[in-house]
């Protein structure tokens, strides 16, 4: 099973979704690890990306969810998801997703005690912009508020989505 920790940019989705692979015993991933470098710099740079800098990156993901699926292993993936399309095209096994929800105002705060990460409070509005929040229609997606800490927003997906080591 593929668990996606999805989210806008300082959601915590790497934060939760390594804290969640450890307490599971599951590997973890983290879609940053598929950009291509081209794509990181402009990231980097403050500059949104569009759907066709996106589109290799998915394809890499929905092929390593193929290959996790095929080879049964148990994974959690940190992968901001932000679009209807994106989330179908991480489809590609069983998954489920985790949307890690919060205020404009709570994720300003994370992004501004950050550091060292390649994404700053610049890209946070194109992300807000971009997110299309997932619908009732979405029935493997379970919404998880980012209000709490690391440890108990894993606790919580843990309990929500029956996960077991």
């Amino acid at each position: 099973m593929v668990v996606i920790v999805m989210g806008i940019v300082g959601a915590g989705k790497s934060t939760v979704g390594s804290a969640l692979a450890e307490r599971l015993g599951w590997q973890f991933a983290d879609a940053d690890s598929f950009h291509s470098p081209e794509n990181i710099d402009k990231i980097r740079r403050g500059v949104p990306l569009t759907d066709a800098d996106r589109a290799p990156w998915l394809a890499a993901m929905s092929d390593a969810i193929r290959s996790w699926t095929r080879d049964r292993k148990n994974v959690v993936l940190a992968c901001s998801a932000l679009k209807h399309a994106y989330r179908d095209q991480l489809r590609a096994g069983p998954v489920r997703f985790v949307y890690l929800k919060g205020t404009a105002d709570t994720i300003l705060d994370r992004l501004r005690q950050r550091h060292g990460h390649f994404a700053d409070q610049k890209i946070l509005e194109s992300q807000f912009a971009t997110l299309e929040e997932p619908t009732k229609d979405e029935s493997d997606v379970t919404a998880v508020g980012v209000d709490a800490s690391p440890a108990e927003i894993v606790e919580k997906i843990v309990t929500e989505l029956n996960l077991r080591a």
